[in-house]
């Protein structure tokens, strides 16, 4: 889909040239490009201004058929994110169009405030991003993505960052499957049937996948995994997948949760917060999804991702609150709240990797507080860690990504929250405050010296309405973050 091609657009067809403009100053050298703007710039409501739009046909002396200007504002205020928005927005005009190519005219690196490479990059996940329709559940394909975007470049651009075209179709297809999987509807997904989705995607791209059935983890005793899949018909199951190069430094393990629906069990989800509990599983998701781009980017680390996958339903044979089941590692947590389910699935799943493949970092990702997302909102997520250069690290992907990150404290004496009479601990708190912290201290428990991070991403794996580069539904936030991460730690 992407290329990097170097055009004289005097002589070269194009069908449709997407123009970035500025409203103080030019960040074009081509002199085609700059008379295309002078042209744009004589209409009055056109001034460059973010949010402008305007399209001219059949530009005079050239062999263009449309050209799109898009307004981007000041040039200094411009950052990787502005080009990845207007990038995204190009695309998904060109989808509703019905436009199958589009070339970009990427700016000079020289006129903006980012380096060129970050440039390139920005402008190719944009596009990359945007090009989605989920449209299986429907009968008419109305909309058809983009066949190809086209970045224009010098000789010398073109030979450096091919590769990196190509690498960010990797991620950023990760990503997109991911929104996907999350975007799914839970009667298509329960956790048999997602595990080998997992499964077929992984053996598309060469890794060694492992799925545990009930009967494995009850021998294996994930008391608190299979406390929270007990009310459902459909069966728990851990899935495993590995990356594994010769002669790998380091190992990373990556845990995402997996409740393909979360009802809340017996504490039942109320109307307006049990529609979207599909997305349950959007920790899970990022972990497989960022397992697939790595098993195609080949990095010099060992990654593992360990998925447990559940569904949260009230029946009969449901936990209730006030039972008290063992974990993994032995510990006795009393159900304070049903719907407190993920920190359990996580417990068990993080504690057998611990054991199991004594990474020297492991991260988890889940969906697992609306208290994270009352902190920091909707589009940003929380990460706990006591290790600042694990924390410090994060969070610097996620500026980079966009997938971004806000650290919250790990207090030593918010544990008193999780203090229980009858149990070595609750799984909820005392308290009506605090759930975010509390529950990554309820997860510290279970990791032991292990350099760990816990991210919340309650909020930003969803987005009720679309974005510039994301349709309303699933966002696959956490796969671009990672797949920067990994170079790092």
């Amino acid at each position: 889909m992407l290329e990097v091609k170097t055009v004289n657009f005097r002589r070269t067809k194009v069908d449709t040239l997407v123009v970035p403009v500025c409203e103080d100053r030019d960040i074009h050298t081509d002199k085609t490009i700059t008379s295309l703007i002078d042209a744009a710039n004589a209409f009055k409501e056109f001034k460059g201004k973010k949010g402008d739009r305007l399209t001219l046909f059949e530009p005079a002396g050239t062999r263009i058929t449309r050209v799109l200007f898009f307004g981007m504002g000041k040039a200094d205020a411009l950052d990787g994110e502005a080009f990845r928005a207007m990038a995204g927005s190009a695309v998904k005009f060109c989808i509703n169009a019905g436009l199958p190519t589009m070339t970009i005219a990427t700016p000079s690196a020289a006129d903006v405030t980012i380096d060129a490479e970050t440039l390139f990059k920005t402008l190719m996940e944009g596009a990359c991003l945007g090009n989605h329709v989920f449209d299986r559940y429907k009968q008419g394909k109305e909309k058809k993505t983009v066949k190809t975007v086209v970045l224009t470049a010098s000789a010398a651009q073109k030979k450096a960052y091919t590769g990196l075209a190509e690498t960010v179709a990797v991620v950023c297809g990760a990503s997109i499957m991911t929104r996907d999987w999350v975007t799914m509807p839970a009667n298509d997904k329960r956790p048999e049937t997602f595990a080998e989705m997992i499964r077929e995607a992984a053996a598309a791209v060469g890794l060694k996948t492992r799925i545990m059935d009930e009967h494995w983890l009850e021998k294996k005793r994930f008391g608190a995994m299979l406390a929270v899949g007990q009310g459902s018909s459909a069966k728990p199951r851990l899935v495993t997948l590995e990356y594994a190069p010769k002669d790998a430094g380091k190992t990373i393990v990556l845990v995402g949760k997996g409740v393909t629906f979360d009802s809340g069990g017996l504490n039942l989800k109320p109307s307006g917060s049990i529609e979207t509990m599909k997305m349950d599983m959007a920790g899970a998701a990022a972990v497989a999804g960022t397992l697939m781009a790595v098993a195609r980017l080949r990095p010099g680390v060992k990654v593992v991702g360990v998925m447990p996958l559940v569904e949260n339903m009230p029946s009969s044979t449901a936990v209730h609150p006030g039972d008290i089941i063992r974990a993994y590692t032995g510990k006795t947590v009393e159900i304070g709240n049903t719907d407190a389910e993920g920190r359990l699935i996580l417990i068990d799943a993080m504690a057998w990797a611990i054991e199991q493949y004594k990474p020297d970092t492991l991260i988890d990702l889940a969906t697992l507080t609306g208290a994270c997302v009352v902190a920091l909102g909707e589009k940003i997520a929380g990460v706990f860690s006591k290790d600042q250069r694990l924390a410090d690290a994060i969070l610097a992907s996620g500026r980079g990504t966009h997938e971004r990150c806000w650290q919250l404290p790990l207090p030593e004496d918010y544990k008193e929250l999780l203090k229980n009479d009858v149990a070595e601990l609750s799984n909820v708190s005392k308290g009506r405050w605090g759930g975010a912290i509390v529950a990554a201290l309820f997860l510290s428990e279970f990791v032991g010296d292990t350099r760990w991070a816990h991210l919340d991403i309650a909020g930003p794996a969803w987005t009720k309405k679309a974005t510039d580069y994301c349709e309303a539904g699933g966002t696959g936030f956490g796969v671009r973050l990672l797949c920067d991460l990994l170079e790092k730690v």
